[in-house]
């Protein structure tokens, strides 16, 4: 009854029916590239900084067509620490990632890569870029057809479309990025708790605790 009275009146009251949001297929698995092992296995509970990073693309509608967002984590503090935009899914997309998250990172040692096995990561010309920039980069995927093998990156995605206010409306690409940026760099990585972090921010488990002394 009441369904049926707000279906009737829905106009008058100026509501809308909220559509079913398209699908777009971001994992192209369908290759002839090499695939690597699923070496990460689940263990996202991570204790060292720049030793596991995981990546993976998303797609966010603007009033001009869609933007594609990539993004790489860092599985210790579950800090972004790379991540670009562009309106087309070409492999570029992983390797500015890739790229802003060694700049901002400076990893040392032996670093585990992991993603799903798309075309984008599987390509020669990343596995050549990100082999040049970090050496000795140990690469993982995820198994076909199995989203869990890359939890932490796909909860973070659920996360920035849930909290991000105004990403489904009538905006252009500009403003979407805006957007994005603002969320990522602004409040993710600074001022939003993490529960995985014992509800502190990132900010606050990279900087060393201050003892006061009383005297």
């Amino acid at each position: 009854m009441i369904y049926r009275f707000i279906d009737t009146n829905r106009r008058s009251h100026s509501l809308n029916c909220r559509c079913r949001k398209k699908f777009v297929r971001t994992t192209n698995s369908r290759h002839n590239e090499p695939v690597a092992e699923n070496m990460l296995a689940r263990q996202f509970l991570v204790p060292i900084p720049n030793t596991v990073w995981v990546s993976d693309i998303t797609y966010l509608p603007t009033s001009e067509g869609w933007l594609y967002l990539c993004i790489i984590l860092d599985l210790h503090d579950r800090k972004i620490v790379g991540w670009s935009m562009r309106s087309d899914m070409t492999v570029l997309l992983v390797i500015d990632a890739f790229t802003a998250a060694v700049l901002s990172r400076r990893p040392k040692g032996n670093l585990l890569f992991h993603s799903d096995r798309s075309i984008q990561y599987c390509s020669a010309e990343f596995r050549s870029v990100s082999g040049g920039l970090v050496p000795g980069l140990v690469r993982s995927m995820s198994r076909k057809g199995s989203c869990w093998d890359n939890a932490c990156a796909e909860s973070f995605f659920k996360t920035l479309k849930r909290e991000l206010e105004g990403l489904y409306g009538s905006r252009t690409k500009k403003d979407v990025r805006l957007l994005v940026f603002d969320y990522l760099e602004c409040y993710f990585n600074r001022i939003r708790m993490h529960i995985h972090l014992g509800y502190r921010t990132q900010v606050e488990m990279t900087q060393p605790e201050v003892q006061l002394t009383l005297q």
